[in-house]
């Protein structure tokens, strides 16, 4: 990140960075992946004019986190820059976070009659009713807390801490896995009283949340996550010597560019063309863009292939508006695996192309796992990618004399 720095200059190319969230998958017996399975002429045409290969957003093997992957794709080192769910999410919703506020991730979920989960989000409810609840959870009152319960989307939420000299380490009460009841959160480290006190108090919360949702059936239940305190990060601008946006129409990842410093575009975007709508209203005012599309994921955790295709084929019919403004430098790729099979984030590395006319293009003719795998860039890590997308766009000096 510091060569980057160093090296980074300022010229009139832009560049997009397209994340199509969780696209990829894993193919079986009976079917391909969701992206070989889906008919993608255009996505087709765009790697055999580009340079692919696929990219692992921590470390090979390891399964990332939304958080982690996006982070590796804006160059922040993952493994540096821990950043806990929860200060993403409150971010994402553009709560005025202070420094040392602890956050948390909330799903609202499904629990049965001995506690056990049936459903960790609650056969995501809609929207109205996470604002309806989180209003209700907000009446919480934990002595010496000051306590803020804020809606994302869905059965998302998040809930801020503010109090002196809280502790962000303790452990998730969500188990991530169902048939099993919520976890009692604990300090990391048993032998710190600061967590111990902090993770006393969070229970506390969550015993009184539980009471209060027990008749709100399927969202009988919460579930936490990434507890963290929030901490600057170096700034996106200051690194790359670039003036960047946001576009996305889920919170976290409208948090996770917050973080680093980017712009972030209301405008109301829900659908691919209205994203791409609103890149054009914006492409004159920012050289770099993140547009993010989120149910290439959302339909691989639901375990559903038939959907998680039919975005994919929609973001190929869409794409064009994108190609219309000609960016000097184009990716397109996932921020991790989303295979339906596994109703979750996996540790497959994840396909990768970059379009640009200073691009070594390779002999792949076809945007799939199969095929990719073959091309110039090879297997990569995603914290390169900026780097990457800053030499296609010919933004860095030469290194050394």
């Amino acid at each position: 990140m510091e060569l980057i720095r160093q090296l980074a200059m300022k010229t009139n190319s832009k560049i997009v960075l397209l994340v199509a969230d969780g696209i990829g998958g894993i193919s079986t017996v009976d079917r391909p992946t969701e992206l070989e399975g889906a008919k993608t002429p255009n996505l087709d045409d765009l790697a055999a004019e580009s340079v692919t290969g696929v990219h692992s957003p921590v470390a090979p093997g390891i399964t990332p986190g939304s958080g982690p992957g996006h982070l590796a794709l804006f160059g922040y080192d993952p493994l540096v820059f821990d950043i806990g769910r929860g200060i993403l999410s409150a971010l994402g919703v553009n709560f005025e976070i202070q420094p040392a506020d602890v956050a948390a991730r909330v799903n609202f979920a499904t629990i049965d009659e001995q506690g056990v989960i049936t459903d960790r989000r609650a056969g995501r409810i809609p929207t109205e009713t996470c604002v309806q609840l989180c209003g209700e959870l907000s009446k919480i009152q934990i002595e010496g807390l000051d306590l803020f319960v804020r809606p994302e989307k869905e059965h998302r939420a998040a809930v801020i801490f503010r109090a002196p000299g809280l502790s962000g380490s303790i452990t998730d009460s969500d188990p991530q896995r169902l048939g099993t009841k919520p976890l009692e959160v604990l300090p990391k480290d048993p032998s710190d009283a600061g967590a111990a006190q902090m993770a006393k108090r969070v229970n506390e919360f969550i015993a009184q949340a539980l009471a209060i949702l027990a008749s709100h059936h399927p969202a009988n239940a919460l579930l936490m996550r990434g507890f963290d305190i929030y901490e600057k990060l170096p700034s996106f601008q200051e690194i790359y010597r670039l003036n960047p946006a946001c576009i996305a129409a889920y919170p976290m990842y409208k948090g996770v560019s917050r973080l680093v410093g980017m712009k972030v575009i209301e405008d109301g975007q829900e659908t691919i063309a209205d994203e791409f709508e609103v890149l054009k209203k914006h492409w004159q005012e920012h050289d770099f863009f993140f547009v993010h599309v989120k149910k290439t994921d959302s339909y691989g955790e639901d375990g559903n292939y038939d959907a998680k295709v039919k975005v994919i084929e929609e973001l190929d019919r869409e794409i064009h508006r994108v190609l219309e403004l000609e960016p000097d430098v184009l990716i397109v790729t996932g921020d991790h695996s989303t295979p339906t099979d596994f109703k979750a984030h996996s540790f497959h590395p994840v396909p990768v192309l970059i379009r640009s006319r200073n691009a070594r293009v390779d002999d792949v003719t076809r945007f799939g796992e199969k095929d990719v795998v073959h091309g110039g860039l090879g297997h990569l890590a995603g914290k390169h990618l900026m780097a990457l997308a800053m030499a296609h766009g010919l933004k860095l000096e030469k290194f050394g004399a």
